[in-house]
């Protein structure tokens, strides 16, 4: 028997108690190492990420020499909890003590509604009062996934009756799931974002060969609110497994929650949501972090070491990435998300002009063609067959292995001296949080908005300089204002070239090359 979580027996539809609006709340529990950390509960992905503001104060010196250690600049920055709410933000590169550097987050200019009255029932678990006016709720289709024996995966039930689910038998199982007791998996419809839940039940059935498997899921326009219900697909796809064709809470669930589609055409979504940058600790209760996507940024960073670096830079530039492990599949996919938040810049007006960093999450086989048409994306498989369609992505990912077969790609796979200094900076400033937290009892920043900030402000600060040079009197970039970017003059070259033709940015290169072609 798959076991049930000890926090929520099944069907018992708990709600999480809202935080007291009149006092902060408590600290957020430090994530676990991805070693220790069961798949099914690692935290991992957003739409695009609308670009506004300006990031600030990560520990980059705003002059153009090397970062200093006595900055206290403070700038404002946008910050936007949802699709249809923004909050402006102060980030303070420093909080005034030395060798501390500090993200405060607090919003300025933004009140937060007061939680809705008791006599409102809440219907779903883990969904409190505190989540009904955040966003409104946009499903668009639930469903249920069994394996048959003699048919293999197959749709069992599903609302709306008539909604094409072609292919989310494959997705939201994923393959060699057979091997596994749990797992969730995001995914990519067409236009709609999907998130299941696969559980693996032992059973007396000579018919069902011993196993029974399910999951159960559900589409929206955006994944930016999936992770609310995955307590609920949890609970759900247990309770499939042992009282099948039972449906009725999934269609009361359906009900409560199904989207009101645009009424044009056959009702599809024809554009995929923007990036928004979620700042966790103000918006959910601390319990609800580690299933949000963007709870698992330390542990992508923790598990890739100084390769992130590496992982940056193509997705900077807009690659093709693709990232392959065997089952579970659901940390895959927030290491996805965490690809894609590498390349947040807020600067307006950059961008605009190359394709999107799209994520993709979960695909098997019968994504081939779509894949064939992507020009840009961040993807995950179980499926060891993708590393031999070297027509299909520019980058391969395996376990800890960054890899690419593109020739003009390779110098990039090698860490320079700036790529090293810039993640020693991210490791102390994290440690330094960290402390702050543990000493000071400083609960006002957590580790996502720093890793966040960190890349958003560097790169910010690339393109700043870029757009600088590009619209001087003499557009020349100098192996100084190369520095003052954070990268190596001779190492990052090849970077720099690929980052200018890709972006459109018309400067000239005066960089000499000292290192063999």
């Amino acid at each position: 028997m798959v076991e049930q979580s000890d926090r929520a027996p099944l069907l018992d539809w708990e709600e999480i108690p809202p935080p007291d609006p009149n006092q902060a709340g408590p600290p957020p529990p430090a994530p676990p190492r991805e070693e220790d950390a069961p798949a099914e509960k690692s935290s991992q992905p957003v739409g695009r990420r609308t670009q506004t503001g300006t990031a600030a104060g990560t520990g980059w010196s705003s002059s153009s020499s090397s970062s200093s250690d006595n900055s206290t600049a403070t700038a404002t920055t946008t910050i936007t909890c949802s699709p249809s709410r923004s909050v402006t933000a102060v980030v303070a590169s420093r909080d005034g003590s030395p060798g501390r550097p500090r993200t405060d987050l607090r919003g300025h200019g933004w009140t937060r509604p007061e939680p809705l009255g008791t006599d409102r029932n809440v219907h779903f678990p883990g969904l409190s009062v505190r989540d009904q006016w955040e966003e409104k709720d946009q499903i668009v289709a639930v469903f249920v996934v069994t394996f048959d024996t003699r048919s293999g995966n197959m749709v069992e039930w599903c609302l709306p009756h008539d909604i094409n689910l072609d292919g989310v038998e494959f997705k939201s199982m994923a393959s060699g799931s057979h091997r596994i007791t749990s797992d969730f998996i995001y995914f990519r419809k067409g236009c709609y974002f999907g998130l299941a839940c696969f559980a693996n039940m032992p059973v007396e059935s000579e018919l069902e060969r011993g196993a029974r498997m399910k999951s159960v899921g559900i589409l929206s326009p955006s994944y930016t609110l999936l992770y609310r219900y995955m307590h609920f697909l949890e609970n759900q796809v247990r309770h499939q497994l042992q009282c099948p064709g039972q449906y009725s809470p999934l269609e009361a669930f359906y009900e409560d929650k199904k989207a009101v589609l645009p009424p044009i055409g056959n009702g599809l979504v024809t554009a995929c949501p923007t990036w928004s940058v979620t700042t966790i600790n103000r918006c959910m209760h601390p319990e609800m972090k580690i299933t949000h996507p963007a709870g698992c940024m330390s542990q992508f960073i923790q598990f890739f070491g100084e390769q992130i670096m590496v992982l940056w830079k193509f997705a900077l530039l807009r690659k093709r990435l693709l990232i392959f492990s065997p089952p579970p599949v659901g940390v895959v996919c927030y290491r996805v998300y965490c690809c894609c938040s590498l390349a947040n810049v807020s600067l307006p007006g950059i961008g605009v002009s190359v394709p999107e960093l799209r994520p993709f999450f979960y695909i098997n086989i019968a994504d081939i063609t779509a894949l064939e048409t992507e020009m840009s994306y961040v993807a995950c498989t179980t499926e060891k067959i993708f590393e031999e369609k070297k027509e299909l992505y520019d980058v391969y990912v395996d376990n800890q292995n960054v890899k690419t077969h593109r020739s003009h790609l390779q110098p990039l796979l090698r860490l320079n001296a700036a790529d090293k200094e810039k993640y020693r900076k991210l490791s102390e400033q994290r440690q330094m949080l960290l402390y702050s937290q543990e000493v000071d009892g400083d609960c006002t920043s957590n580790e996502e908005d720093l890793f966040i900030l960190f890349f958003m402000e560097l790169n910010n600060r690339i393109f700043q300089t870029l757009s600088d040079v590009a619209g001087s009197t003499d557009p020349t970039l100098t192996t100084e204002h190369v520095r003052a970017m954070g990268l190596d003059p001779q190492g990052d070259r090849s970077f720099l070239v690929d980052l200018l033709e890709v972006y459109g940015i018309d400067v000239t290169l005066v960089i000499d090359n000292l290192c063999c072609p």
